[in-house]
């Protein structure tokens, strides 16, 4: 019997546009997605970079480039987040113990926080018994630790906690530590459907 829920937050509620981050950054000059900004991408996502030293970094490989323009390209990714989705999600929180578990970092939180407003983002979070950011809690998937902090923070039985994530990395991990998954196919599969698998 399920009666908790874990999910992600890019592609899974709010839209994603990776390829626009990287059309912005090859305006920019960027060739290829290089070890070093693969580095300060994790670093960040784990709070273990300031915002500074990210932005600096990604200076060092884009010269040309000001902060403001590698900023505009990095929120890019950012598409939008449909209301029916929210919706959705407000009623499964009258049902459902919910939990959002999220490898991110502090400039998209901060862009998507601006680009929503205040009541849509507070109607967001309100539906979740608590947040989870991976540079908040230094933790990201697929590394089991991250899943293991919401296991032990919030008392969950694996067996009866569902996982909702769009990479099969990371619903594999969690399905390793006994929870129960669906690795939902972006662009063929939406949340809302969510009581069509047959998992809860």
């Amino acid at each position: 019997m399920i009666d908790t829920i874990i999910f992600d937050f890019g592609d899974i509620f709010i839209n994603l546009d990776k390829q626009g981050t990287i059309s912005g950054l090859k305006k920019l000059g960027m060739t290829e997605w290089s070890s070093e900004m693969d580095r300060l991408n994790l670093l960040y996502e784990t709070g273990d970079v300031s915002y500074e030293d990210f932005l600096d970094g990604f200076q060092k490989e884009l010269p040309n480039a000001s902060i403001e323009e590698i900023l505009e390209a990095w929120n890019a990714v950012l598409a939008d987040f449909p209301v029916y989705r929210l919706e959705f999600l407000k009623e499964l929180s009258k049902k459902y113990r919910l939990f959002l578990l999220s490898n991110t970092d502090a400039i998209h939180i901060a862009t998507f926080e601006k680009t929503v407003g205040k009541p849509f983002y507070t109607d967001f979070y309100n539906c979740f018994e608590k947040v989870h950011f991976s540079f908040e809690i230094r933790k990201r998937k697929p590394n089991a630790n991250s899943y293991q902090h919401l296991i032990d923070e919030h008392n969950l039985i694996p067996e009866q906690t569902l996982f909702v994530d769009d990479k099969k990395e990371n619903t594999d991990a969690a399905a390793a530590l006994g929870l129960k998954v669906w690795n939902l196919q972006v662009g063929q599969e939406d949340v809302i459907q969510l009581f069509d698998k047959n998992l809860l």
